[in-house]
């Protein structure tokens, strides 16, 4: 229980979807309440597939190119270390993200889906945490479905995007997407300290 706890906070701390719901906001504000609606269920279930795939296929794509999970903890810990530094220290992930915005016919995708919700250390996250070696395949299956469970929360949070906003404020949702940089930072040390460890012992 302890374990899953702790994949849910990291894939929580992550994913942010509360940082993202200004994203969503805003990549959705030209559409109607309905087109919003199906946004929402697209770019969540999008995520989901891209997640979906390197958890399944991550670890198989590193054994072909020969990278050892220590190695790719160490290196994944300091990205992740650096996109949490971003996170407390830059303009935040929503101001970051907004600025991606090009083309609002194809929100769904980009930036809602990528790089919101399934960014790039979101996925070096779930590789990291599925390794078949050290967990069995019912901890993948876990992780699975720890994955969808945030991603269901961010799809309620957009569907609920505009009375959140209303209510808490956009500097509030900033400022709880620092937090969860902190806890990020928190892990991606913990897992350079474990590559190495390993590695060496």
């Amino acid at each position: 229980m302890i374990e899953l706890l702790k994949t849910f906070l990291f894939l929580f701390s992550v994913i942010d979807p509360i940082g993202s719901v200004p994203v969503f906001i805003e990549a959705t504000k030209h559409f109607g309440k309905e087109e919003k609606r199906k946004i929402a269920y697209r770019s969540t279930f999008t995520a989901f597939l891209i997640l979906l795939f390197f958890i399944t296929a991550g670890q198989g794509m590193m054994n072909i190119m020969q990278i050892s999970l220590d190695a790719f903890q160490i290196s994944g810990g300091i990205i992740l270390f650096l996109f949490a530094l971003t996170m407390i220290f830059g303009e935040g992930k929503p101001e970051e993200e907004k600025h991606l915005i090009k083309d609002y016919r194809h929100v769904t995708v980009f930036p809602i889906a990528m790089p919101s919700l399934a960014s790039p250390a979101t996925i070096m996250t779930v590789v990291i945490i599925t390794d078949p070696n050290t967990h069995p395949l019912l901890d993948q299956f876990y992780t699975m479905c720890i994955a969808a469970f945030v991603l269901a929360i961010a799809c309620l949070l957009f569907l609920s995007a505009q009375s959140i906003q209303k209510k808490i404020g956009e500097s509030i949702l900033t400022v709880l997407s620092k937090i969860m940089g902190l806890i990020l930072a928190s892990f991606a040390v913990q897992s350079v300290l474990t590559g190495v460890k390993d590695y060496f012992y």
